[in-house]
């Protein structure tokens, strides 16, 4: 297990919310830390300790008034750690080399792929050939639902058709290089890790999987790493120090070491 920092902008901030919060209408989310540094600043900390494949994630959506802040903040940052993140938030076939180009190891998508509710294949295969699939992250964070998991896209407002399960990832694992998946009911609240999601991706460990979502304690990151059979990667967001939280940033890569 691995530790995946993040970067997540909102209104041209650096900030950690409660994942269902995020609304679009207003710009408006519940916000649990909004940093006084930017994003270049996070992004050269992560550098220097030498940490890889964490994500930059552009909270706004391209129609929002504040997008162009929050892009900037995002390619200050890829300038900072040139491919030491990944980046995701608005990524389409048509700017995702725009963003590799800046300096991303990887973009990260959903919405590009699920929309209305469904998988859009064509997509699918236009970003795979535009940028390969050794580029390309697919973010399957999900949601509680009628006793599942399902995929949920646009800043995790709107439900899929589609279920988080081994079926699911073997499907998506020809199309991409890695896994995200956001545990969103829990995401920001630091109250305890989506057990089922991470016993889950722990199963099937094909490819490299980052979960997120409710780690805040050492105990949390004892369970996943038991539950996710050690091969399953981890981002801490609102518990740590760095972002208000009572978990030390240092502590936490000692862990990890």
């Amino acid at each position: 297990m691995n530790f995946r920092p993040c970067i997540d902008i909102h209104n041209g901030k650096v900030k950690q919310i409660v994942g269902g919060s995020l609304l679009d209408e207003q710009n408006q989310a519940e916000e649990n830390f909004v940093s006084e540094k930017d994003a270049a600043w996070f992004a050269g900390m992560y550098a220097e300790k030498g940490l890889k494949g964490g994500h930059i994630i552009l909270l706004n959506p391209l129609a929002s008034e504040f997008y162009e802040a929050t892009k900037r903040q995002a390619i200050s940052a890829l300038g900072r750690y040139p491919k030491g993140m990944q980046i995701g938030g608005g990524i389409t076939a048509e700017n995702a080399a725009e963003y590799l180009d800046a300096g991303a190891s990887h973009i990260i998508v959903t919405s590009y792929v699920f929309k209305d509710g469904k998988i859009h294949y064509e997509n699918l295969e236009k970003l795979k050939k535009e940028v390969g699939s050794e580029h390309i992250v697919i973010d399957l964070s999900c949601r509680s639902k009628e006793g599942a998991y399902y995929i949920v896209t646009d800043r995790w407002q709107k439900y899929t058709e589609t279920k988080l399960n081994e079926e699911t990832m073997n499907f998506f694992a020809d199309f991409c290089d890695e896994f995200l998946v956001h545990a969103v009911d829990v995401e920001g609240k630091a109250s305890g890790i989506e057990e089922t999601v991470a016993e889950l991706l722990g199963k099937w460990g094909k490819k490299p999987v980052t979960y997120a979502g409710g780690v805040h304690s050492f105990a949390d990151l004892d369970k996943l790493k038991k539950l996710g059979r050690n091969r399953v990667d981890v981002t801490i967001g609102s518990a740590l120090d760095i972002f208000g939280g009572k978990m030390k940033f240092e502590e936490v890569l000692g862990y990890m070491r």
